[in-house]
């Protein structure tokens, strides 16, 4: 096992009950993070006026324009649809 590993699994023997609880808890969101936007809470505000102009604003760019199609988007950020695929599959 390595050293790093041998020295996490020591500090967590070290801790009490509920301490315990919040590094799982952290570790949980860490290496899953769906369940932070799984639990996050609904944004239920009302829209602000500038808000309110951003979407109009956007729905008058698209009465213009095409949208940008997905693949062309994770292309320009640097990955392949098959990364994307595969990441999403695993989640």
């Amino acid at each position: 096992m390595p050293v790093e590993r041998q020295h996490a699994h020591q500090m967590l023997d070290q801790l009490g009950p509920g301490q315990f609880d919040a590094v799982v808890r952290l570790l949980e969101v860490m290496t899953d993070p769906a369940i932070t936007l799984r639990e996050a809470p609904i944004d239920d505000e009302p829209f602000n006026e500038e808000e309110e102009r951003a979407v109009a604003s956007s729905k008058e760019w698209f009465r213009d324009n095409q949208g940008i199609p997905f693949e062309e988007v994770v292309a320009d950020l640097g990955f392949t649809m098959d990364q994307i695929r595969s990441h999403t599959e695993s989640a």
